[in-house]
């Protein structure tokens, strides 16, 4: 795996994710999504999503709880193995949410990942996120997800933890732009 790159991106709902992700996969990069595996097993379980993610905030904290704080990596790992397996060279690991996917990552792939972590200023985020279609959340909603996705997923770990980082107050070209920048500090 030493020619193998794996960036791995966090942040908070909101902050900007979505937009490095989609970036990437544009220049031709596969994805493996952390939210993808937690919907697969929801439908596998007949369990529907609502439109508000409740139930997947819920499923989210119950897999967690059920089957151990691994489960959601465990699932990323092997299909981001299956993809190296077939040749890709340069993947995309898109919402890394807790301390212990973090900590999983690091020991599975030492040598080939990278964690960028996209940040906004806090108000700006909130307003963002209160202005996307599909998934929108008010100042009530999205201040009871950053509390449990902090206190009971440990978030802030991989954030703080991060190799590089992105701030995301201006525009969709710079996030780019220093995303850019970073892939080419990286050979990614």
């Amino acid at each position: 795996m030493d020619n193998v790159k794996i960036l791995a991106i966090v942040g908070m709902s909101g902050s900007g994710k979505s937009v490095v992700v989609d970036y990437l996969t544009e220049k031709g990069c596969p994805k493996v999504y952390f939210g993808g595996m937690i919907y697969k097993e929801m439908e596998k379980r007949g369990i529907e999503r609502t439109p508000d993610g409740e139930s997947e905030k819920i499923f989210r904290e119950q897999i967690r709880e059920q089957e151990g704080k691994d489960w959601v990596v465990n699932q990323v790992i092997a299909e981001t193995k299956d993809l190296i397996a077939a040749g890709q060279r340069r993947i995309v690991l898109d919402g890394v949410y807790s301390w212990t996917e973090y900590k999983i990552l690091k020991k599975e792939f030492l040598k080939s990942i990278t964690f960028v972590a996209i940040v906004v200023d806090k108000a700006l985020r909130y307003d963002r996120v209160a202005k996307r279609p599909g998934r929108s959340f008010d100042s009530v909603a999205i201040r009871e997800r950053d509390r449990s996705e902090i206190e009971n997923l440990e978030k802030g770990g991989p954030i703080v933890a991060a190799d590089y980082y992105i701030l995301n107050n201006g525009s969709i070209d710079d996030i780019k732009k220093r995303l850019d920048e970073i892939l080419k500090e990286i050979k990614f």
